[in-house]
């Protein structure tokens, strides 16, 4: 049993293998998921209620207790979900179990803060945010649920990158050029061709053919006179 801080999740082992067995569990409120890892290299398939997994997600604790069907709870990370194509709904999802006293590589979202000040933004730039996550070296127990940059600084045409990522203590990013991959930049709005513009031309254009239309019927009706 989980005796932690951290968000528990429990699961129940599961026989029921291929497609067909999943879309019934699915039908049944319960996602099919699999527990990488593990003191004993072993591999768990597991189910979930959806309702319970979707709890745990929401929260975004970077680390949790898998409860395996009450017997015994691990400390895992998200590894992989995997959504249905139409619907925001989580169909598959893998964990991996960890060791607390061993540093891991994850993936940790990055939070843009203060955009509302930047004054590139209040000149009428558009804040671009090109990367979304970084990957860190931590204990389990260090890894953050999100990481923030301030942004609040960023005149038109300035960016911050990875190197301007301000960690906790423990943790480390992984990159070996991190100034070279940008985070957020504020930008010139695109400019695009006004609709007036297209139509003015596509009357022109149409005025042109009407009156070649009628020049070639003036001519066609004199010769016939003759």
């Amino acid at each position: 049993m989980a005796s932690s801080d951290r968000p528990v999740l429990a699961v129940e082992p599961r026989e029921e293998r291929g497609s067909r067995a999943a879309r019934r569990l699915r039908r049944a409120g319960m996602v099919p998921g699999v527990l990488y890892g593990g003191s004993h290299d072993e591999t768990v398939s597991f189910k979930v209620n959806d309702r319970e997994l979707r709890r745990v997600l929401v929260d975004g604790a970077a680390l949790i207790d898998v409860e395996i069907g009450g017997e015994r709870s691990v400390p895992a990370i998200l590894k992989d979900r995997q959504l249905h194509p139409v619907r925001d709904e989580v169909v598959h999802v893998d964990f991996l179990e960890v060791d607390l006293k061993q540093k891991i590589h994850a993936d940790v979202a990055i939070e843009l803060e203060g955009a509302e000040d930047a004054p590139g933004v209040r000149e009428g730039g558009i804040l671009d945010q090109a990367t979304r996550e970084v990957t860190i070296e931590a204990l389990p127990t260090d890894i953050p649920e999100s990481i923030s940059i301030d942004v609040s600084a960023l005149d038109i045409g300035a960016s911050l990158t990875l190197a301007d990522l301000e960690v906790p203590t423990g943790v480390e990013i992984v990159h070996e050029h991190p100034d070279d991959v940008v985070i957020a930049s504020v930008v010139l709005p695109t400019k695009v061709e006004e609709p007036e513009e297209i139509e003015s031309e596509t009357e022109v254009v149409g005025e042109e053919a009407a009156a070649g239309e009628a020049e070639g019927d003036d001519s066609g009706d004199d010769g016939s006179g003759d």
